[in-house]
């Protein structure tokens, strides 16, 4: 084999080990959390509709579907079904669901006897292109608010997906969606928690 094919081999490898070095990090954006709160004493949480800031119209509900089956699947918190959670937008007023002030929380959670709500929004959801290569990508932020005062205790993000230079070299269609949402959603999940 010629030197050129061993170096070019070499810088590919390369590379590829530092794309996956660095797309392992992509998911690992800031977090805030209350140092006062006592998360353990939560045991029934809503996940409220989340805002949608994509193109893809059914991305929140998927986004939501999924992560409050990894809620109910990785902890021993009860996730409020979605209909018992419309009921109490309804019956509360909440004008905005994916977005609702602290007195909606508080009047929302004492309705529902939920001690806490998740809030969200999805900002990217699909594929993404960049020249020839193509890719699924999620991105999501989601904020955990206390029932009793309604104060947002916990905040993270996580981007999950896109095109990596491995992509771009070699071509490829990344992961299905629903891996990647899966992926964004037990990032979050691991973040709340942690």
């Amino acid at each position: 084999m010629p030197a050129f094919f061993s170096r070019r081999f070499f810088v590919v490898l390369l590379l590829a080990g530092l794309t996956g070095a660095l797309s392992g990090c992509a998911g690992k954006a800031g977090v805030y959390q209350d140092q006062s709160m006592d998360f353990g004493s939560v045991k029934t949480i809503a996940v409220l509709p989340l805002a949608n800031l994509t193109k893809e119209a059914q991305a929140p509900d998927r986004v939501r579907d999924v992560l409050s089956t990894a809620l109910m699947a990785s902890s021993g918190i009860y996730i409020l079904p979605p209909g018992e959670v419309m009921r109490g937008i309804i019956s509360t007023g909440i004008a905005n669901p994916s977005s609702p002030t602290a007195d909606e929380i508080v009047k929302f959670c004492k309705s529902t006897k939920a001690d806490a709500v998740l809030t969200g929004s999805v900002r990217e959801y699909g594929e993404l292109r960049s020249g020839t290569a193509v890719a699924n990508v999620i991105s999501m932020s989601m904020q955990f608010a206390e029932g009793q005062t309604g104060k947002v205790v916990w905040s993270a993000d996580t981007t999950q997906g896109g095109i990596g230079i491995a992509d771009r070299l070699f071509g490829g269609g990344g992961q299905p969606m629903n891996v990647i949402t899966e992926k964004a959603v037990n990032d979050v999940i691991h973040k709340l928690f942690q």
